[in-house]
């Protein structure tokens, strides 16, 4: 998507602020500023009944901050981001950047305030690219199309769905989250990277459950996954150690060392590469 086509999107498209959206809600657990009433209702309400969800939500920056640096220091110059969030401080594009300052970054979302904000906040290096695509994750024609304006699909790209797997279920009636992403891995080139993470209900169950259900409430479903279930997105690609493991475990910086003492995250990371 060009920044004219971006301009024409973020103009035409409406928030609905009747309903939370998780990347609002995702907004105010991190102590944002980008989300309404009725995002902010739901957040307290899931934080009531599931304490784990703010250090949750800081120790997935912290995992797309630290997997990003991985692909971008093994020599990945192309980041393609689906269910971007509202941008926070350091966002994809500056870890990858600041690696090699010519990476290309791609951010997807479909809530028009992400774009907006996007488009306004996160603004890339001189010698790099940063786009923004207004598109949902289950119309995949729709966000290759418009990635591959800036990405070159014959190449590897690093593939980020950090905290959105959770959001589409497994029903081949309906939506169908493993099938799904297995198509984005097949347009990907070899040497391509698959960075997921995704909350289960093995480490915390009646917290989690309790959490699924108000999500479900209002209006947005939510669909934990065990173990097993989780490692299936990986099949046919080669993980990098440690491999599929609770997020703060993953290749942890000192300070994630530090936050790990504040109990459990239950959210599952992993990093793979595509032979």
């Amino acid at each position: 998507m060009t920044g004219s086509e971006a301009e024409q999107v973020s103009a035409s498209a409406p928030i609905d602020t009747s309903r939370p959206h998780p990347a609002r809600v995702y907004d105010w657990w991190l102590g944002g500023k980008d989300n309404y009433p009725v995002d902010e209702e739901l957040a307290r309400r899931i934080l009531a009944v599931d304490g784990t969800v703010l250090r949750g939500a800081r120790a997935n920056r912290r995992f797309m901050q630290r997997a990003v640096r991985t692909a971008a220091e093994a020599g990945i110059r192309q980041f393609l981001d689906i269910g971007t969030g509202i941008p926070t401080q350091p966002n994809l594009h500056q870890v990858a950047q600041g690696v090699a300052a010519e990476s290309k970054v791609v951010y997807a979302d479909n809530d028009p305030i992400v774009l907006r904000h996007a488009e306004a906040l996160l603004h890339g290096s001189a010698e790099g690219s940063t786009r923004y695509a207004h598109a949902d994750v289950r119309d995949l024609d729709t966000v290759l199309r418009r990635a591959a304006d800036t990405l070159d699909f014959t190449r590897p790209v690093a593939l980020s769905l950090v905290a959105l797997t959770h959001y589409l279920g497994d029903d081949p009636a309906g939506d169908d989250m493993h099938g799904l992403l297995g198509k984005y891995v097949a347009a990907l080139a070899p040497g391509s990277w698959l960075i997921l993470s995704q909350v289960t209900a093995d480490l915390n169950p009646e917290a989690i459950g309790k959490a699924a259900e108000n999500f479900r409430r209002g209006g947005t479903p939510f669909h934990p996954r065990s173990l097993a279930e989780f490692t299936r997105f990986f099949e046919g690609l080669e993980l990098l150690g440690p491999g599929v493991i609770p997020v703060s475990g993953w290749r942890p910086d000192p300070e994630d060392v530090a936050a790990q003492a504040e109990g459990i995250v239950p959210v599952y990371a992993g990093v793979a590469r595509k032979p």
